[in-house]
């Protein structure tokens, strides 16, 4: 069963990160989906400092998922078994947007992140998604970032143009998970902001704009 990843206390710089307020904003709901199973992987520690990034801002709320904590059965695959998956639905259906987090194995994504998105269809209709790519190589995940681009197309979600990228992870945190380059403070900055506005610019045409997807206001 998938478990609640509590707030990382050594995100370095986190309440730093704070945005000027905005009146009358809602904040938008903006879960995070690390997206690989595999032993001894740092891609953890990325995504529990951006966890606790962002649960600092006011004008977001997250959780943190982890496909490691997925029992995807070996008989069977897809939306027929998405509501083995409650809490995994539930979450997509409330949520205003994504970020996911993946290495890069061998110029792709893992299979395990694939099977955690292909659960689920029409849920993930006008959201926004944005990629945080890890790799221990010096290019930082693009090429995986570029592998999944049309495939979370054919999902339905719209990707930011702002990616995250950690190349040399294991120079990145020390083995406690404390970010060691602060460049990265002003980098998931823009990056969050970006997701932000078009999280919340779906979300207005969502509730505003009828369409196939939508063909009434949402409540």
């Amino acid at each position: 069963m998938l478990r609640r990843t509590p707030r990382f206390a050594g995100a370095r710089g986190a309440l730093s990160l704070l945005p000027e307020p905005c009146l009358n904003t809602p904040s938008v709901f903006l879960p995070i989906l690390l997206g690989t199973n595999r032993k001894l992987r740092r891609s953890v520690h990325v995504a529990r400092w951006l966890h606790a990034v962002i649960s600092a801002r006011p004008d977001i709320e997250t959780e943190l998922f982890d496909v490691a904590d997925f029992a995807l059965p070996q008989g069977d695959y897809g939306m027929d078994i998405k509501d083995q998956f409650p809490q995994w639905r539930d979450t997509i259906i409330r949520a205003d947007g994504l970020v996911i987090v993946t290495p890069e194995y061998n110029h792709g994504y893992p299979g395990a992140l694939k099977g955690v998105l292909d659960l689920l269809l029409k849920e993930y209709v006008h959201k926004a998604v944005a990629f945080v790519g890890v790799s221990a190589g010096p290019w930082g995940g693009t090429r995986v970032i570029e592998a999944m681009v049309p495939m979370v197309r054919e999902l339905g979600l719209a990707v930011t143009f702002t990616d995250l990228h950690f190349p040399t992870v294991q120079s990145k945190f020390d083995d406690t998970g404390r970010l060691l380059d602060a460049a990265y403070e002003n980098r998931v900055r823009g990056f969050l902001d970006e997701l932000v506005w078009m999280s919340r610019t779906l979300k207005w045409g969502r509730t505003n704009l009828p369409s196939k997807h939508h063909p009434t206001p949402l409540d």
